[in-house]
């Protein structure tokens, strides 16, 4: 990396650590300002409120003129996340980078996208089907994720939006599993709340099913 581009890179790390703000944070990992660590919170009125997102970013060598290279480390329930690898997919990184934007400024627009999905061109398929199938069942499953992951306020105390009459198969459906796939392992007398955990911890939906063995799942459990 050039010296100019060194010096930006500090520059910008200096910016973030100085902001008192906007709640956006870029640390070094290892000291080296070609990788860190950004973090940001879930933002307001959204299933990932209160949580503490952190995403691991690489500067390339031809960093300004190239989008760094972003993934969550805090694993996320959303349509342009992969609920497996944690890789994300904006546009802002891909074809609409450029060099005026910055760490930081990339880093509100993760933020932002939190509460404006695009599951017209997801990383995910099968999260982003959950999302336009039905969003009440996906912010219920999000939320989950963003407790259990990322810190966020609530937790099994927490009221639900859906009562507690509710049958069993909604909460199957609720965190995007198959039902069928849910009595599976309670067949095998596993307790069904267990199974729901261990089977949304392992993404074990759509096409994904197949490459996850029972003995994985028993495990999980």
């Amino acid at each position: 990396m050039s010296d100019a581009r060194l010096r930006r890179c500090r520059k910008e790390i200096a910016a973030c650590q100085k902001d008192q703000v906007s709640g956006i944070t870029v640390d070094m990992v290892d000291n080296l300002p070609t990788h860190l660590r950004g973090t940001f919170i879930g933002p307001e009125n959204s299933p990932y409120e209160g949580g503490k997102y952190e995403v691991d970013i690489v500067i390339p060598d031809t960093y300004p003129f190239s989008a760094p290279k972003m993934r969550f480390i805090t694993k996320l329930y959303h349509p342009n996340v992969s609920s497996v690898t944690s890789l994300l997919r904006i546009d802002i990184l891909k074809s609409n980078w450029s060099p005026v934007l910055t760490l930081k400024s990339t880093l509100i627009s993760l933020q932002s996208l939190l509460t404006d999905p695009q599951p017209d061109d997801p990383q995910d398929a099968q999260v982003a089907g959950h999302y336009k199938r039905d969003r009440a069942s996906f912010d219920e499953t999000a939320r989950q994720w963003a407790v259990q992951y990322a810190g966020a306020p609530g937790g099994p105390g927490e009221a639900s939006a859906v009562g507690s009459a509710a049958t069993e198969k909604s909460k199957a459906e609720r965190a995007g599993l198959s039902q069928k796939d849910v009595d599976k392992f309670v067949g095998l007398g596993f307790d069904e709340p267990t199974v729901i955990r261990a089977l949304s911890d392992l993404n074990y939906r759509g096409n994904n099913v197949n490459n996850i063995s029972d003995n994985a799942v028993s495990l999980k459990i």
